[in-house]
């Protein structure tokens, strides 16, 4: 009750505002120059303020929604997921000289062989109009003195649950480089003892950046699956900036032939 008098009231008091300086325009050409210059200064008073909502709403209503899962899936998808870090804002958003095996959030860790790390890694938040993802990862590298670099991926047991060989799994990225550099995906399936590995090289030349994995190829055996996750490895990173502004899996069924 108490909310819906507040919202009575704040309509009547935006309509009378609205007829006040309705009123005041009407007026302006002929009043008296003393009045004149009051109105003016309340005037320009009130759009100060107005503008000052108007650019923080409109800021904000052009970002990516907190949270949001949208993004374009193929046909017959029957799991799809984009990670935590990529839709909701973390309680670490940053670090700097990042060491090997910090975890950003509960799924995405860093990992490298640096003796003396030179590494931030920090969550930023996404603002460009092609954006469906609300956060990205920004990762700065300096100097390198190590032999990999690779930011893992762990994906949640509804992957795992139904997956079978005639299934593909794809991933989506949006990447931005400061210099250009070579990024491979390895897909990553444990079944009992045995590991099954695809690699494949992201095609940053591309207008969509994706790689499809196809199970087919492998061994896997569909009984034991346990879990699986996403190696991004990075090639000769040294002094470069590299972001993600999106990370998208999808599972599907290969086409019947």
């Amino acid at each position: 009750m108490g909310r819906r008098k507040l919202g009575l009231l704040d309509r009547l008091f935006h309509q009378g505002s609205l007829m006040r300086w309705t009123e005041s325009a009407r007026l302006a050409a002929g009043a008296d120059l003393q009045t004149l210059r009051r109105e003016r200064q309340k005037a320009r008073a009130l759009r100060h303020r107005l503008d000052e909502v108007l650019q923080i709403s409109d800021s904000r209503l052009a970002l990516p929604r907190i949270g949001s899962s949208a993004f374009p899936r193929p046909s017959g998808t029957d799991w799809s997921w984009r990670p935590n870090l990529w839709r909701g804002p973390l309680e670490n958003q940053g670090a700097s000289a990042v060491e090997s095996k910090s975890s950003f959030g509960d799924e995405v860790t860093l990992f490298h062989d640096c003796k003396i790390s030179e590494l931030t890694l920090r969550q930023v938040r996404n603002q460009r109009e092609e954006d469906l993802a609300p956060f990205g990862l920004r990762m700065d590298v300096f100097r390198f003195d190590g032999s990999f670099l690779s930011v893992v991926v762990e994906l949640p047991p509804d992957a795992c649950r139904g997956l079978k060989r005639r299934h593909l799994i794809r991933l989506d990225t949006i990447v931005e480089l400061e210099k250009p550099l070579e990024i491979f995906a390895r897909l990553n399936i444990r079944h009992g003892p045995n590991t099954e590995q695809i690699v494949r090289e992201l095609p940053l030349h591309e207008a969509e950046v994706f790689v499809e994995f196809d199970l087919a190829y492998t061994k896997l055996n569909e009984k034991r699956i346990e879990r699986m996750w996403i190696d991004l490895i990075f090639e000769g990173p040294e002094m470069n900036q590299i972001t993600l502004r999106d990370v998208t899996l999808a599972r599907y069924p290969r086409a019947e032939l």
